[in-house]
């Protein structure tokens, strides 16, 4: 089966993609393009998922870089392929030409950044903690540290959870009220004590107060699509072993 490879105007200066889970070679519950190799599925099934994606952004497999995402605000630059451990991290920045930065999600955020005239990319995997503890922010800033303007930065949030689909507690709405007041803007009411929260919508207001020059979501939502989506809490609801990971990838 083909990939599908969803992109965004925004980004067209770059070879970029927001990969589905269709065209890969997993079975089972990770049917598709599982590109985690932090999940149970097979090892080589996983090395060869990734592989086409690194043949559709026409790189080398070893230049397709891909980091130990900690739900952190740590933020690396690349410059090429990583050897030994992977560093932990949940953005990166490249001015590199060859360079792709990969971020593996389901459900939280990936987010792909560009400056077409600096020629510096960014990529940042931001679900709640990460996104309210400045992941976003700090990928923006070293983009700048590498000559980007943070005015001419384009920034898209991939396939997400959206805020339907998105049940959480009391104690995380008080958590971003004690934040800022002006955060219960994205946060609905649900069943019982319940609420229903935007992340999309967060992550979008914390680029736009960072200063990026312009900011979407491309409105996929990973729950509520299980043809093209991997999903960590559809799978949680399924009382399923395991889950795959969506890869989003930009190219320097």
């Amino acid at each position: 089966m083909t990939l599908e490879i969803l992109t965004s105007d925004m980004l067209s200066g770059f070879r970029h993609g927001f990969f589905t889970r269709r065209g890969g070679a997993s079975s089972g519950v990770f049917e598709g393009l599982n590109c985690g190799s932090g999940s149970s599925d097979q090892a080589e099934i996983v090395a060869i998922n990734r592989a086409r994606v690194a043949d559709a952004m026409g790189v080398p497999e070893p230049h397709l870089v891909t980091v130990h995402q900690t739900h952190s605000s740590d933020v690396v630059e690349v410059t090429g392929p990583l050897s030994g451990e992977k560093p932990k991290a949940d953005g990166m920045v490249s001015a590199t030409p060859g360079v792709a930065l990969g971020i593996l999600t389901a459900d939280c955020q990936p987010v792909l950044m560009a400056d077409t005239q600096a020629h510096v990319v960014g990529a940042a995997h931001a679900g709640w903690r990460g996104a309210r503890d400045g992941i976003l922010e700090a990928t923006v800033d070293a983009m700048v540290a590498l000559g980007a303007e943070r005015e001419r930065i384009r920034a898209v949030i991939g396939p997400s959870i959206s805020q339907r689909a998105y049940e959480v507690g009391p104690e995380l709405l008080e958590d971003f009220l004690a934040d800022d007041p002006d955060n219960a803007r994205f946060f609905a009411n649900g069943q019982g004590d319940r609420y229903q929260f935007d992340l999309p919508g967060f992550g979008l207001s914390r680029l736009r107060a960072a200063g990026v020059g312009d900011a979407e979501w491309i409105r996929h939502c990973t729950y509520h699509d299980p043809e093209r989506f991997y999903s960590y809490r559809r799978a949680t609801h399924a009382l399923e072993a395991d889950y795959g990971r969506l890869i989003s990838v930009i190219r320097v």
